[in-house]
């Protein structure tokens, strides 16, 4: 495996590349960036005493978009984590010359870029891990932790996308979807981004915190969506309306309301203008068992990109969860092992990497 470099992100910011094979396109790798705590002084007794010196984060972007909020990845590293960001095959720091941006069949082929990253941490033995998912990230992540048993220790989701923005008409457009995309795969979809989201998040940026975005990663309107790609959401949504089965507690972070960019207007820097959150909200409870659902107003989609009282806001609801959760599964683990059985609920097993030879975000 090739070494760690500096990232584009700058002081405190490495990547590696995870080569992954090849397809039609060529080459497929995907990125993943780490942020590393500050080390506690080897003279301060009692060791690391922040409340997540024990865990690791994997943090996976939404459609059309990358990795780049530094201001996340403080969050954790301040509390002790290791945060690690990937940037999906196709996307990002992982797209090549002549790929199609973001394209899949079949979301089990980010299985791949998964089990890569979490291999990328290097010694995690005694680490819990916590997904932390962005719209299609969550999606993915939802999917993946519903598949792999025993592997997670928490859900962080922001705005997932787990369900179509017409949810009622997703049977009727199916079968449609399906024969585009057995018949044209590589064929556009009809979708609508006149690029009001990107307009909402420049207009509540915090000038003494700025986000940089390379344009070429994230454009202003989001990527061509193919037939076959979209297939493979709905899939995706279908099996959530199934009912999936995480066994980790799920924190699912939310804007308190939906707004249409169909024109501009203020209202669209308060509101999440890609997703129907009240449906989202309604999908979230079919995830596992223990689902925490926080409406945040005034959020955007992506609610820690939103004006910074929404985002103080979503920081302090997730910090609450994120300790509450903290403090119980470690004081389960203790009361497991003193009861002299494994001090996990479900054992760590082995990921296999399968490496291979609409308004979305």
């Amino acid at each position: 495996m090739a070494d760690w470099v500096p990232d584009v992100l700058g002081e405190g910011f490495q990547q590696l590349t995870l080569p992954l094979g090849e397809d039609v396109e060529g080459e497929i790798v995907a990125t993943v960036v780490r942020a590393l705590p500050r080390p506690v002084p080897w003279w301060r007794p009692g060791g690391d005493r922040r409340p997540l010196a024990d865990v690791d984060v994997l943090y996976v972007h939404g459609w059309s978009d990358y990795f780049f909020q530094k201001r996340l990845a403080r969050y954790w590293n301040d509390r002790g984590a290791r945060f690690f960001a990937l940037d999906l095959r196709k996307y990002g720091r992982s797209l090549r010359p002549g790929q199609t941006p973001g394209y899949v069949t079949d979301l089990d082929e980010y299985d791949a870029d998964i089990a890569a990253a979490l291999e990328a941490r290097g010694d995690a033995a005694g680490r819990r891990l916590v997904l932390l998912g962005h719209s299609t990230g969550g999606l993915i992540l939802s999917l993946w932790a519903s598949r792999h048993p025993g592997q997670v220790d928490a859900v962080v989701l922001n705005a997932p996308w787990l369900e179509f923005q017409l949810g009622a008409a997703r049977a009727a457009i199916t079968p449609v979807v399906e024969l585009q995309a057995r018949l044209r795969p590589m064929e556009a979809a009809p979708q609508v981004d006149l690029g009001f989201y990107t307009r909402a998040q420049r207009e509540v940026a915090d000038p003494d915190d700025p986000v940089e975005v390379n344009p070429l990663w994230r454009p202003e309107q989001a990527m061509t969506v193919h037939a076959a790609w979209l297939r493979a959401v709905l899939a995706g949504h279908a099996a959530v309306s199934r009912g999936l089965n995480i066994e980790a507690p799920i924190c699912v972070l939310l804007s308190a309301r939906s707004a249409l960019p169909t024109r501009w207007s203020d209202e669209l820097t308060s509101a999440d203008s890609v997703l129907v959150v009240d449906d989202i909200a309604r999908a979230a409870l079919k995830l596992g068992r223990s689902v925490t659902v926080e409406r945040i107003d005034g959020a955007l989609h992506d609610v820690f990109l939103s004006r910074p009282d929404a985002r103080a806001d979503a920081y302090a609801r997730l910090d609450r969860w994120v300790r509450g959760w903290a403090h119980a599964d470690a004081a389960l683990r203790r009361a497991s092992t003193s009861a002299d059985t494994p001090a996990r609920r479900h054992p760590r097993r082995p990921v296999a990497a399968r490496l291979p030879a609409l308004r979305t975000r």
